[in-house]
């Protein structure tokens, strides 16, 4: 390459390109990384020069230069890579690698429109002095190039139009902080402010994608899921509709029950006219939902609930596949099957499945998920009265149409509606769970709006957040990071505008918490221990029951400082029950597992002085956030060392952490041979999460006869996922060339983290 080629700057001056300036550029972000070449990713680069290039483009591809390179022989170019995007950021952001002083920058964000002016309202100069002189901008020197590369895709706030950036991400993690805690009192909020900074900063807790991406600017809606259940009227249905575009354009994600709604052929008006049944309703509620972009940070999507014993489930079951035609297809939604104990006796017994239209049997809707007892008795009794309109099919012939369009389609999840009820935070007598969110881990009380103003429904948010477990020195860390979460998520409820009132009212009446954990499959390897085996059980049980206790813990102190939440009457720890209390005994069968924190002590603090929040847990995806946080996702085991995942930059590779000492550790996904040990595991966390947990099933087709799965198979994970109290399953993943490297279909949606 000629040593005179001239390159054009930024201010748009042309001169010669200065090799010299290059090179120490790369020599710096290398240092103290092994296995990397500077010249390598410099000659890789050069390669790719040309007279009259920008400065701008030489940094991007040097970047690349170092991203192509990044492998398991060689993982920390990753590290080399987003440090040189690190760079190119900064100048971009503020024209230097040197960033401005915190209240210099807020203040012209503010003036601009970018930031919230509360910043300025109730942060002193001086505190911004303190705050800034806290902040470690060094640590932007610890992500890697896939973390750099979802900030500015995803988070930092940005001219989405022209692609300016504004912060860089020392900045938004200190904001973040600064205003989920501005409404403490002066004396401590400070030394909150800065341990929250800490915190997530140095990747102890992950922020969900709302919070990262909106906190600290005017748009004030950061709870990552929304569930809105839906009458059987057309203003409940209209209502339910403009519930969905509100909260979309406001990058929640969306779960819509929908199970209300009267079957195909019913008689509406005194028989004036037959019903049109469901299809053409989830076929509004699908417009509704991807008729905004989320600000440009994903698009919509949402996940419809409703009964396996619908009249219209044969059609239903069906809505997603590529066969059919677009009338009786609904492809752009997920759906969530609803089933309880009853159908899955009659899947083991061979018997039939009758199927009704809710509205024709009076009680039975209500009982399937408050009383199952009451519900099959009316069920049984229903089945007997010749009257009423219903349709049998063989139990093992439905169960293999869910099974046959989960296998096919990915997106059929499961919802054990009794095990919601009864292994939940909610007396359902008073507040039953009817439905999940967009990814099945969310289950909170909801009820119907009559309109979109009424103060009557219940919308139900979650505001999520998740532990990196491999982050952790010690389970002792939990209680300060329980601690922290809880203020920061609490008062993230109060802090936050509610664009409907049935949120605003439920929300802060019942103030729903969902944090889970994320670098689960790292936080195995570094403990020497497997999914497959039962040796993660012990483990799992002590790691879990600590989450929960201490999340208790945290949410009973804050109760005692500003009160219990106003509807805590209406929870079973209320009544002095634990989660300890209701879990599925069949666990006990393969963990032993003592019970190592005071929790009757807890028992009687929370009966005494209440809870901030009816529920603290649940275990969420992670998709995003874990390339954040360079974690493996969530609980799930990686699919290779490397993982290549898609975005509008392109390819970006993130290799699992710790790989060079941990390889022979992880045990990756299709290197499992069965659900069974998984969902052990699983079924030991569901024993301590009081609301839900993401949980997958995946099936590898060369481990079976023929290279297919059989549908026994299929039907025993399900039956076995229910034995082990699990409340929902999620993706039902299948390898094959083309999903294997698919990028996570939540990334849709805001409750992934």
């Amino acid at each position: 390459m000629q040593q005179n080629l001239m390159v054009t700057k930024r201010d748009g001056r042309l001169e010669t390109i200065d090799l010299e300036k290059i090179h120490r550029v790369v020599i710096w972000a290398a240092q103290g990384l092994d296995q990397v070449s500077p010249s390598e990713v410099e000659l890789k680069a050069h390669l790719q020069f040309y007279e009259g290039i920008r400065t701008s483009d030489i940094h991007e591809t040097l970047i690349k230069s170092a991203a192509d390179l990044i492998s398991e022989t060689a993982p920390d170019y990753q590290y080399l890579a987003a440090r040189l995007a690190i760079f190119h950021l900064r100048k971009r952001a503020f024209g230097s690698f040197d960033v401005p002083h915190l209240f210099d920058h807020v203040a012209a964000m503010v003036e601009s429109g970018r930031y919230d002016k509360h910043l300025i309202e109730d942060y002193s100069k001086e505190e911004f002095d303190e705050l800034n002189s806290h902040l470690d901008h060094n640590r932007d020197m610890n992500f890697s190039y896939a973390a750099v590369k979802q900030l500015e895709g995803k988070y930092l706030v940005q001219d989405r139009v022209s692609g300016d950036v504004f912060e860089s991400p020392q900045i938004l993690y200190m904001l973040v902080a600064a205003c989920l805690f501005a409404g403490y009192p002066k004396e401590t909020r400070l030394d909150y402010v800065k341990r929250f900074y800490d915190a997530t900063s140095l990747f102890k807790l992950s922020l969900p994608t709302p919070i990262m991406s909106g906190v600290r600017t005017p748009t004030r809606q950061f709870s990552s899921c929304v569930l809105i259940e839906c009458g059987d009227s057309l203003d409940s249905i209209n209502a339910t509709a403009g519930a969905i575009v509100k909260y979309v354009s406001q990058r929640a994600g969306i779960g819509v029950n929908a199970g209300r709604i009267r079957a195909l052929g019913s008689p509406i008006r005194n028989g004036e006219a037959f019903h049109t049944g469901c299809i053409p309703f989830y076929k509004h509620f699908q417009t509704a939902v991807k008729s905004c972009s989320q600000g440009g940070v994903r698009g919509g999507a949402a996940t419809l609930f409703y009964p396996m014993w619908h009249l219209e489930v044969e059609s239903l079951l069906v809505l997603k596949n590529n066969r059919g035609v677009e009338e009786n297809r609904v492809r752009h939604l997920d759906y969530g099957v609803q089933l309880n104990k009853l159908m899955y006796q009659r899947l083991i017994k061979g018997g039939d499945i009758t199927l009704f239209s809710p509205h024709e049997v009076p009680g039975l809707y209500d009982a399937f998920f408050a009383d199952q007892e009451e519900f099959e008795r009316l069920y049984e009794m229903y089945e007997k009265d010749d009257s009423i309109r219903k349709s049998t099919v063989k139990a093992v012939d439905l169960f293999g149409l869910l099974a046959s369009e989960r296998a096919s389609t990915g997106r059929i999840y499961i919802q054990n509606v009794d095990h919601c009820n009864t292994h939940s935070s909610f007396d359902p007598e008073v507040a039953p769970v009817k439905q999940s969110n967009l990814c099945l881990e969310v289950i909170l009380p909801t009820k119907p709006l009559k309109e979109i103003n009424d103060p009557e429904g219940e919308v139900a948010l979650c505001t999520l957040s998740a532990f990196n477990l491999g982050a952790l020195e010690s389970l002792d860390e939990l209680e300060d990071l329980s601690d922290l979460i809880v203020r920061a998520l609490d008062s993230l409820l109060d802090y936050q505008d509610y664009p409907i009132i049935a949120a605003e009212l439920t929300t802060k009446a019942r103030r729903t918490l969902g944090v889970g954990v994320t670098n689960y499959a790292y936080y195995l390897a570094k403990n020497g221990v497997r999914y497959s085996d039962g040796s993660a059980n012990a483990l799992t049980h002590r790691t879990f029951e600590a989450i929960q206790y201490y999340m208790l813990k945290a949410s009973n102190q804050l109760a005692k400082e500003l009160g219990a939440c106003e509807k805590f009457n209406e929870t079973t720890y209320a009544k002095g029950v634990l989660p300890i209390d209701t879990y599925k005994r069949d666990i006990d069968d393969y963990c032993e597992e003592p019970l190592q924190y005071f929790w009757e002590t807890l028992r009687e603090d929370i009966r005494e002085f209440g809870l901030r929040n009816s529920t603290l847990t649940a275990l969420m995806p992670c998709e995003t956030s874990s390339q954040i946080t360079n974690s493996t996702n969530g609980i799930e085991p990686p699919r290779g060392y490397v993982s290549v995942k898609a975005s509008k930059d392109g390819i970006m590779k993130q290799v699992v952490p710790d790989f060079t000492e941990l390889r022979d550790n992880y045990e990756l996904l299709w290197n499992i041979g069965s659900n069974d040990g998984y969902l052990q595991l699983v079924g030991i966390m569901q024993k301590f999460v009081d609301q839900s947990i993401s949980a997958n099933t995946n099936y590898d087709p060369s481990m079976f006869p023929g290279e297919k799965v059989p549908m026994k198979q299929l039907l025993k994970d399900l039956l076995t996922a229910y034995k082990y109290g699990l409340k929902t399953l999620y993706y039902h993943n299948t390898r094959d060339g083309a999903r294997d490297e698919q990028d996570d279909g939540c990334a849709s949606g805001a409750c992934k983290l």
